[in-house]
């Protein structure tokens, strides 16, 4: 079920009112919960609700394992049957997450690197559909059982609530990637509507549905176009298609965060926030404080921290670097465009940490002012332009195809006027992104562009805008485009 369909618009208020009637008994609203969670994943395939349950179900029972063992147990073999359990649990949904993403991509490379060496072997791919949010909700599951383990949070018994936990459905397929620590104990305590935290969800759902219908999705249409058809087009023409692009992919992802986030608040359910204006940045490493938030500190804490993280030598930081990135590259999906994208984004880093200005910039850009500095522009525009380099890598279907798009890129056409199919439509485009742009900008400060309107302005002038932003959706809106980030 999309959130930009007709389907979620009728799902949406039915689980609300239900879910609000529910407010006597919690078990009872936990439960309404995970069942509407399992009815809205089970609308794309219902054969894979097994898999999210067996994953849920282990995950629930490592806790159960290791708080028994902390109980009933304490001698000198307790440490190691802890980390056998958690190290177990890992294993398996690491296994299950690796077999149906990666598969295939092992196998055909597998049998690719024997060609070369003039050997012939005959492994057959499989046939293999990768389940919506695999990704997202496996990596949930895992910062339990390894919070558990590393004593952040006492196991749960409570088996509703865990599968609340794991299975909540504004961001069950595409994130943010919730910690245990702080989603899970939101399902003990009883919740109470709050109308102020109501309305601040509508709103946000309002302008995340904004960014994927009238942005994400116009930015598409003239995207797959240039990059489908790179060949006959100048390099001026492929500039715009990759920065078509740049705001497609923001729009699209940060879109379903707020809209995941909004829906959240409305039963009274706080989630991290997953964008933090990342195109205003004035450098890599705060590009990537601000772009998927959950993603980044997941790695972070689960892998760069244990790793070492900022400790020890700058070699250390730079091999640190690289294994994360390398890693969430291959995260995004099998293939060695993104691979070669992760490894992209290490480079960029590596001038940072030479010069320990890696930390820097963790402050809003022209934070009370309205217009930033030529310095901060320059920055803003330089990681800007090497963002947008490294999305080609992201958006082409293999390494051939973004070496071959980045070297018309950066011919003699460049520096002609852009011509393609619809290119006068495209223009409409193009003022929608800068007035987006700029409505972004004014809101930078909030935790999402409109936040503030309900306390800046006067009723009029914001219903007036509210207006304009649903008008501006329903004039848009055509066939109904998936996310992009259902594919990880």
């Amino acid at each position: 079920m999309l959130f930009n369909s007709i389907d979620f618009a009728i799902f949406l208020p039915i689980v609300f009112i239900f879910y609000w009637s529910l407010t006597k008994n919690l078990k009872l609203q936990n439960l309404f919960i995970v069942i509407a969670s399992y009815l809205f994943y089970g609308l794309w395939d219902w054969r894979f609700l097994t898999l999210m349950s067996f994953t849920t179900f282990f995950s629930w029972l490592s806790g159960i394992l290791m708080l028994n063992i902390r109980t009933k147990e304490t001698n000198y073999n307790t440490k190691t049957k802890l980390k056998l359990i958690s190290a177990s649990n890992i294993i398996l949904n690491l296994s299950i997450l690796g077999f149906f993403k990666y598969y295939n991509f092992f196998v055909e490379n597998f049998v690719n690197a024997f060609k070369f060496l003039g050997q012939e072997i005959n492994i057959q791919s499989l046939q293999i559909i990768l389940p919506v949010g695999i990704s997202f909700y496996t990596f949930q599951a895992l910062s339990y059982s390894i919070d558990v383990y590393q004593k952040k949070i006492e196991p749960t018994k409570d088996i509703v609530s865990f599968f609340a936990f794991v299975s909540f459905f504004p961001q069950l397929v595409a994130g943010p990637i919730e910690r245990a620590t702080h989603l899970l104990p939101q399902f003990f305590v009883k919740r109470v509507f709050d109308y102020n935290k109501a309305v601040d969800g509508s709103r946000q759902i309002l302008w995340g549905l904004f960014k994927k219908v009238v942005i994400a999705d116009n930015c598409a249409e003239y995207a797959n176009l240039i990059f489908n058809n790179y060949s006959n087009y100048s390099g001026s023409t492929l500039l715009l298609g990759s920065f078509f692009f740049t705001f497609q992919i923001y729009c699209d992802f940060s879109g379903y965060s707020d809209i995941a986030i909004g829906t959240s608040k409305l039963f009274g359910i706080d989630i991290m926030r997953n964008f933090n204006f990342p195109y205003f940045s004035r450098n890599i490493a705060e590009f990537w404080r601000r772009w998927h938030i959950s993603l980044t500190t997941w790695f972070r804490d689960y892998i760069y921290f244990p790793l070492g993280g900022s400790r020890g030598s700058k070699t250390m930081i730079i091999r640190n670097t690289f294994i994360i990135y390398i890693v969430s590259g291959f995260w995004h999906g099998a293939n060695w465009t993104f691979i070669i994208w992760g490894l992209y984004n290490a480079l960029l880093f590596i001038p940072l940490i030479l010069t320990g200005k890696n930390k820097k910039y963790k402050d809003t850009v022209a934070t009370g002012k309205i217009f930033p500095t030529l310095k901060e522009i320059i920055k803003i525009g330089t990681t800007f332009i090497f963002i947008m380099v490294g999305w080609i890598f992201f958006r082409a279907e293999n390494i051939a195809h973004a070496i071959n798009y980045i070297s018309e890129f950066f011919s003699s056409s460049l520096f002609t006027i852009p011509k393609f199919e619809g290119m006068y439509k495209a223009l409409i485009t193009i003022i929608l992104i800068c007035i987006f742009i700029i409505i972004e900008w004014i809101g930078r400060e909030g935790n999402y562009a409109i936040e503030k309107l309900g306390i800046k302005l006067k009723r009029p002038m914001r219903y007036a805008i509210y207006y304009i932003i649903i008008i501006a959706i329903f004039w848009f809106w055509g066939n109904e485009q998936e996310f992009i980030y259902f594919q990880f």
